[in-house]
């Protein structure tokens, strides 16, 4: 999903997600799963990295086929 924003490569995704990206993501999420993006603050302070979004969408039931 992050390669699309800006229309990159997946291999051209940083390790790093900054706040406009992530405000993107969680956007699309929603669109994508039919269903409000609801986390609390110290969810949304760990998603700094590709690896902690996968970990906290999977964690709010985020990641099964949409």
């Amino acid at each position: 999903m992050l390669a699309t924003y800006g229309e990159r490569t997946p291999d051209e995704v940083p390790e790093t997600v900054d706040s406009l990206e992530l405000a993107w993501l969680i956007h699309q999420v929603e669109q994508r799963y039919g269903r409000p993006f609801d986390a609390d603050d110290d969810a949304l302070a760990r998603m700094t990295t590709v690896g902690a979004v996968v970990e906290v969408l999977g964690e709010l039931g985020f990641g099964g086929p949409g």
